[in-house]
């Protein structure tokens, strides 16, 4: 799998954000909302379908929704896969405001045949909202496996880690928490 493939793009953009305590995805950093961050890294993707919410922000998106809405990440995905027409796709949290398109290249390319790619943070742990994957082997994984956890259903299909040269806005940061988005926002 070359990075001049095909792909579609899944965000991830319905979680309950308990600890956010409102619409994170909707969260303005940068000048910018978070999702539309995430959405830009994926500007090369055929299609971008969003699982969560509407919201008016991304025209153009296929919107759906896991079932029940805030079920998790492993129903959303469900949900999402069933819009992908492409071979492969970016599993993407909408939440990463410094992710950019040249990070989403360098998972691809990393995959090559593999079933996957995904981005290790600093302490070489894997963000399972920031990989690409055959889209194929992520339906047929989805369809043995009965749990809820994403690195329960992403682990076995043994992807590429993806280690980033260290920087002050790593791709892999996420806004969990307020305290987290206004990091983002001084960096930004």
């Amino acid at each position: 799998m070359d990075a001049g493939t095909s792909y579609d793009a899944v965000l991830l953009a319905g979680g309950r954000a308990r600890r956010f305590g409102a619409d994170k995805p909707a969260a303005p950093a940068g000048g910018r909302r978070l999702i539309e961050w995430a959405a830009a890294a994926a500007s090369g993707a055929s299609r971008l379908i969003v699982v969560g919410p509407r919201r008016d922000v991304l025209p153009g998106a296929v919107v759906v929704r896991e079932d029940p809405p805030g079920a998790g990440p492993v129903p959303a995905l469900r949900a999402g896969l069933a819009e992908v027409r492409a071979p492969r796709l970016a599993l993407l949290a909408a939440d990463l405001p410094f992710l950019r398109p040249a990070h989403v290249a360098a998972l691809l390319e990393a995959a090559g045949e593999r079933d996957g790619a995904v981005l290790v943070d600093g302490d070489g742990r894997e963000q399972w909202l920031a990989g690409c994957w055959r889209a194929g082997a992520l339906r047929a994984a989805l369809a043995a496996y009965e749990g809820a956890s994403l690195r329960g259903l992403l682990g076995p299909l043994d992807p590429v880690p993806v280690a980033l040269p260290p920087d002050d806005r790593p791709a892999w940061y996420d806004c969990d928490t307020p305290e987290q988005l206004a990091a983002a926002e001084r960096l930004l």
